[in-house]
Parts: C-alpha cells; sequence; structure tokens
C-alpha cells in the first residue's frame, strides 16, 4: 500500500519478511515529526508518541513532565482522565516511561474504537496539558513544600520525589545510577533523568514549564503505528488535529557523545543499611565498559554474545572464578543497548572492598584468555541460538510484541533519523555472527572492546551505617533553616499553598469533564469470543492435554507432576529444587555444558511449582511441580533426552555446587525484597 497523504514525506517504504510486515519511514511536511509504521494483519495495534528529552540536571524534570502531562489536558480535563479511561477501555497496554534521554507514551488495543480513543487523550495530553492552568499539578506531581500548621516543620512532598526516595534506598539502583554517572560525567548521561531526591527541589515551575515548550513539540517527535488499521485515516487524523497547528522549529535536542577515558576510572559511593545488617561482606563492586555506539547492530548482538559466554550462562569462565575464589556470593552481568554508547557491566554481590583488585585481575585474565586463546565456540552457538529463538518467537511476555518492536527501534531512531529499523531487522544479523564464530569475530571485539578499552570504570558501593538517618537529618535541617528564614507572612503563605493544592487534589472532576473522556459501548465490542482448541486425551494412564495453535513452528511442553503427597514441611524445599533443577551436573554433562546444550536444542527449559484450585470449590487444590519447554518440532525429540538425563541423572549431592545456587537464589530475593516489597507482600497475602 503506498501512502497517499501529501502531508508527509515518504523517506522509504520496503517489505520486512522478519516481522511479517511492511516498514514506512514518513516526516510531517509542516513540522518535521518522524513517522514510523509497521503495517500488518496483528490485531492488537500500538501507538506511542515520544519525544527527545535529554535531562541537563537532576531535578527529574523529564520524569516529572512525564507524569504532569497525564494530569487532564484541554480537551480531556479531568485530573486523572486515565482513571475514567481505563473503566471503558480495552487496552492491551497503557504506560508512559521515562529513559535517560527520552520520553515515551505508548498505548495498545485490539479493538479498533478504543484504540483510537487511546490515541486521541494521549496526543492532546503531551501537546496540550493541563499543566499550563495548573501549577498544583507540578507540585503535585513533582515537589512542593508541605505544612499545615505554622508549628509543624516544613517536609518534602510529591509523586516523583517520593517514588525517587524510594528508587535511590536499593543498592541496586543506587549502583546503576553511579555506573552510568562515572562513565558519562559530560553528557546527558551523567544526570539523573528520574530526579535525584537531593536535587529535586530544585526544579522551579518556570523551568518545568520551559521543559515542556521546548520538548514537546512536533518538531522533536517520534510516532509510532503498528498492526492491522486504516493508515492513510490515522494519517490523516494526526496532521488534521495536532501536527498541522504547529510550525517548524529548530529544537536542540542531540544526545552528545561522552569522550573516551584515557584510563579507567574509579568511584566509591556509601548506601544505607540497617544498624542490624553487618558491614563486612556487604559491598558491591562494579566494572564497566563503553562499546562502540548503538547503530552497529552487529557488535550490538556480538557483544551479548560474549556477555553470556563470559559471565552471563551457569559456569561461565569469569562467573565461576569470582564465586570459587570467595569474591562475592553472586556475580551479575548486564548489557545496556538502550543509551547512545552502550554499557557492559560485570558485577559482584556481598564483597568487600579489599578484594576489589583480585576482582580486576580475575576479569583482565579472562578477557585476555579468550581473546588470544578463543571463546568457547559452543557458548557463542548457544547463546546465539538463544536470540534467534526469541526472535522468531516474539514473545514478550505479558507486553503486545508491537510494543517492543516499536521500543527497539527507538534504539537506534533517536540517533539517526534514518535508521528505525536496526534493532528489529535482525536476520542478517544473525547469520554474520553466526560466520563470526569460525572467523574469529568475536575474539577480535574483545581486543577492540573489551582489552584495550580504557574507557571503563569501577564502582565501589559500600554499606554505611546510620546513612538514611544521616541523610533525612541532612533534609530535616535544611528545611529547618529554611522554615527559620521565613515570615510570619511567608509561613501563612505556605500552609494557604498547602490547603489550596489539598483543594484541588479533592475537588470532584465536573460532569461535563467525566463526560468528554470517550468510551466504548457495546456495540465497538465483538460478541464472538476467540476459537480455542482443547483437545485430551488418555496414553497409559498419563494425561495428555493438547492445543492445536500455529506457533510458528515452535512446540511449548509442559510436563506436570503431581507432588500432593509431598509434607507440607518439605514445600519450601520444593521451592528450592525448581531452582536447581538444570544447573548442576548430571551423569552425562556439566553444567555449563548442560546449560549449553539446552539453549543449542531449546528455546529455554524452566521448572516450577504451582498451586491449582478447582474453580468450582475453592477448598480444593493441587500442588503440581512442573518442567517446562521452547523447541522447534524437529529438535524435540533430543529436547526430551536433556529432560529425561536432567530428571534422572542429576547430581544433587554436590554441596558446593547447591550452596552456589542457594547463594544466588538468596541474593536474588534480599534484591527483590528491597526493589519490589509490594510484589513479596501480595504473594504473602495469597499464600493464605
Amino acid at each position: 500500500m503506498a501512502i497517499k497523504n501529501r502531508n508527509y514525506h515518504v523517506i522509504f517504504e520496503r517489505e520486512v519478511p522478519d516481522l511479517s510486515s511492511t516498514a514506512y519511514l514518513l516526516s510531517h511536511k509542516k513540522t518535521g515529526a518522524r513517522i514510523f509504521i509497521l503495517s500488518n494483519d496483528d490485531e492488537n495495534k500500538v501507538f506511542y508518541i515520544g519525544f527527545r528529552t535529554p535531562p541537563e540536571d537532576s531535578t527529574g524534570v523529564a520524569h516529572i513532565t512525564e507524569h504532569s502531562v497525564l494530569c487532564g489536558s484541554e480537551k480531556y480535563p479531568l485530573k486523572d482522565p486515565f482513571v475514567e479511561l481505563v473503566k471503558g477501555s480495552l487496552n492491551t497496554f497503557l504506560n508512559a516511561i521515562t529513559y535517560p534521554d527520552k520520553t515515551v507514551y505508548p498505548v495498545a488495543s485490539c479493538n479498533d474504537r478504543d484504540f483510537k480513543n487511546l490515541v486521541s487523550v494521549y496526543m492532546d495530553a503531551v501537546f496540550h496539558p493541563n499543566t499550563y492552568r495548573f501549577p498544583e499539578i507540578m507540585k503535585q506531581e513533582g515537589w512542593h513544600y508541605h505544612l499545615e500548621k505554622a508549628e509543624d516543620p516544613i517536609t518534602y512532598n510529591g509523586v516523583v520525589y517520593n517514588e525517587m526516595k524510594g528508587a535511590f534506598s536499593t543498592p541496586e539502583s543506587v549502583l546503576d545510577r553511579e555506573v552510568m554517572h562515572s562513565l558519562f560525567p559530560d553528557t546527558a548521561y551523567g544526570v539523573e533523568s528520574g530526579g535525584d531526591p537531593e536535587f529535586i527541589p530544585d526544579l522551579t515551575y518556570e523551568a518545568f514549564i520551559d521543559f515542556h515548550k521546548k520538548y514537546y513539540h512536533p518538531s522533536n517527535s517520534y510516532i509510532y503505528l503498528y498492526g492491522n488499521m486504516d493508515i492513510e485515516e490515522r494519517l490523516a487524523w494526526m496532521d488534521r488535529e495536532y501536527l498541522s497547528k504547529y510550525e517548524a522549529l529548530d529544537i536542540d535536542s542531540e544526545i552528545r557523545m561522552q569522550s573516551p577515558f584515557d584510563e579507567t576510572r574509579s568511584v566509591r559511593r556509601a548506601y544505607p543499611i540497617t544498624d542490624e545488617d553487618e558491614q563486612e561482606g556487604n559491598t558491591y563492586i562494579s566494572y564497566n565498559i563503553v562499546c562502540g555506539d548503538s547503530l552497529d547492530a552487529e557488535k550490538i548482538y556480538g557483544i551479548q554474545m560474549l556477555e553470556y559466554a563470559l559471565v552471563g550462562m551457569q559456569g561461565a569462565p569469569i562467573r565461576q572464578r569470582l564465586l570459587d575464589e570467595g569474591i562475592g556470593k553472586d556475580v551479575l552481568s548486564s548489557f545496556d543497548d538502550g543509551i547512545l554508547q552502550p554499557v557492559f557491566s560485570i558485577s559482584v554481590k556481598n564483597s568487600d572492598e579489599d578484594k576489589k583488585d583480585r576482582f580486576l585481575q580475575i576479569i583482565k585474565e579472562e578477557f585476555e584468555k579468550a581473546a588470544w586463546e578463543g571463546v568457547d565456540k559452543k557458548s557463542l552457538r548457544a547463546s546465539l541460538n538463544s536470540l534467534k529463538f526469541k526472535y522468531k518467537e516474539a514473545d514478550f511476555g505479558g507486553y503486545p510484541k508491537g510494543l517492543i518492536y516499536g521500543l527497539s527501534s527507538l534504539n537506534s531512531w533517536l540517533y539517526d533519523d534514518w535508521a528505525p529499523l536496526v534493532h528489529i531487522e535482525l536476520s542478517q544479523v544473525f547469520d554474520r555472527l553466526e560466520e563470526g564464530i569460525e572467523s574469529g569475530y568475536f575474539e577480535e571485539l574483545l581486543k577492540e572492546d573489551f582489552v584495550y578499552n580504557t574507557h571503563s570504570s569501577v564502582v565501589i558501593l559500600y554499606p554505611e551505617k546510620g546513612l538514611a538517618a544521616k541523610n533525612e537529618e541532612k533534609t530535616e535541617i535544611k528545611l529547618a533553616e529554611y522554615k527559620a528564614s521565613l515570615s510570619e507572612a511567608e509561613i501563612r503563605k505556605l500552609i494557604d499553598e498547602t490547603k489550596a493544592l489539598a483543594e484541588y487534589q479533592e475537588a470532584p472532576d465536573s460532569e461535563e469533564a467525566l463526560k468528554s473522556i470517550p468510551l466504548l459501548s457495546r456495540e465497538d465490542i465483538k460478541r464472538e469470543p476467540r476459537d480455542f482448541s482443547n483437545l485430551v486425551s488418555d496414553i497409559d494412564g498419563t494425561v495428555f492435554v493438547a492445543h492445536d495453535h500455529n506457533a510458528n513452528g515452535i512446540a511449548y511442553v509442559s510436563l506436570l507432576f503431581d507432588a500432593n503427597k509431598v509434607d507440607k514441611e518439605l514445600f519450601p524445599y520444593l521451592g528450592l529444587l525448581k531452582s536447581v533443577i538444570s544447573y548442576t551436573d548430571t551423569e552425562n554433562f556439566g553444567y555449563s555444558d548442560l546449560n549449553n546444550e539446552i539453549n543449542i536444542v531449546t528455546g529455554g527449559l524452566s521448572a516450577g511449582a504451582e498451586i491449582y484450585t478447582d474453580r468450582k470449590d475453592p477448598e480444593k487444590f493441587s500442588v503440581m511441580a512442573d518442567i517446562s519447554l521452547r523447541v522447534l518440532y524437529e529438535n524435540i525429540d533430543r529436547a526430551f533426552e536433556l529432560v529425561e538425563e536432567i530428571l534422572f541423572r542429576s547430581k544433587l549431592s554436590d554441596e558446593k555446587r547447591i550452596y552456589e545456587i542457594i547463594a544466588e537464589l538468596k541474593s536474588d530475593l534480599q534484591m527483590g525484597l528491597l526493589s519490589s516489597g509490594h510484589v513479596a507482600a501480595s504473594l504473602r497475602a495469597q499464600s493464605y
């Protein structure tokens, strides 16, 4: 289908067989707004509008703006239109996301009318927010001085302020931020786009409004459409309702490159622990390298493969040496390719600062060994097969695949207006990487980006008792000094502003405002349910359930085992067993080789334990253990041989290995409690 709308330049139109889509890259003639379209037969339609929003400081202005524009707009003047919108929406995704260099507003729905409603509310929100009319929005979403009585102490309050206080309370979040700041001191990545609680109160209303005026303009926008829809109608609507009403602006939002370092930089930062926590064995050590730029897809996915082969997989050489020598109880590795200059990191938890030199020495030795003696080819093939399988499968859990494609496109499109397909059209990239396994590509990549690369940092995150209380006291002293500097009239004004904000928040929306929100009617919703297949059979006393569904040549298999006879006292160990299965040696494989074999043969294998309730009688339930795998049909026999190997030949008496697994599991659980305590609380409540 050729684009006929004369208000847009068509930069390219071409088929993308990898995604079963036709891709269009457009530019709005009047404003320069960028539009990327993936047209296909997917009913789960996706839209986003994004803006390049590099922050200049750590006041969190990008994050606060993201929150604030969703608090009502000119066309939809409710204080929280999305609460009302979701009451009559069938959306499959609805959110807004602040990144270090961009802000994105995505929605998705399978219902055409619902999709149009969501797009309309979002477009009006970003271009005509109520923030210009109601300063209370910035105070509510960002920060404000809170004072109800003259004799009370002044405090800070605000949604983003409190959110970031929580984020800065977890060591992993602090570490992530220090890594970025250590590597990019001169660019937008050297400040905190989400906002540092220490600096959020420096943001003024004027600076907040100026940020929106500068960046939230069509000339700085990235618009994405995906799925089965009337593309011409959507383009005409966007031009008529929004884009054509603006003049082009020359907006400087370029994401600038950090000049490379001549030598590795070191950073030390404290993080708070309680008086009950031990200081010994509670330090984080992280080594971090800047690797090229995000427009080189071959390098990006090549480094992902190296990350798996050297650190990520169970038994990987760097991981195993760090664990064997007691450098830490858990080894973490990551590769962040969602920024202009991607970052590779290796970290250890539960360590001590005096182990830093040995930590770095081990990493250096293993980098050099792999670079000159060769990376294990089987590990590289396992990693590549895993990448290819996930790409073919396009299963992103609860997220629409069109959304993930769209967000992935920004990993290149944000930095090159002509290049939205770099991270989502990958078959040829994978073919070149497969050739590179034999040609020495990975060894050269190691030398260039790991061995000889001095754009790197070492971050030490050490525990400090009483630090949280010290920080709170520092804030209290600052606020007390501020209050002491105010006259009685200024204090009264602050009390009045606190009261006015509360009244604004508590005032109900008018009937007229409520009626402005577009909701679905029954006529907009299909009456016919989707067909599904549920085929049940009994073979030699075993129940088989099959679902006949087009899964692109992939078989999804779950083997369930009755665990009802397990003593209740042993249930916690069933939970541990699922984390051990496939991660120990077997009679025919070391656990490292076993994991490689699993990733070469399958798209993933996992063990679990679940409680299944009777929907007619909640007092009846069954406890089931399971092994699940994803595999191409041509590999299914080999996959079952691996399952048999794991079930009947695993060496579960290896105490050293079991200890390593449980220590990592404990570390992960502790991390989860700190960063997602609400999830733990929810699971605990459900356990009753």
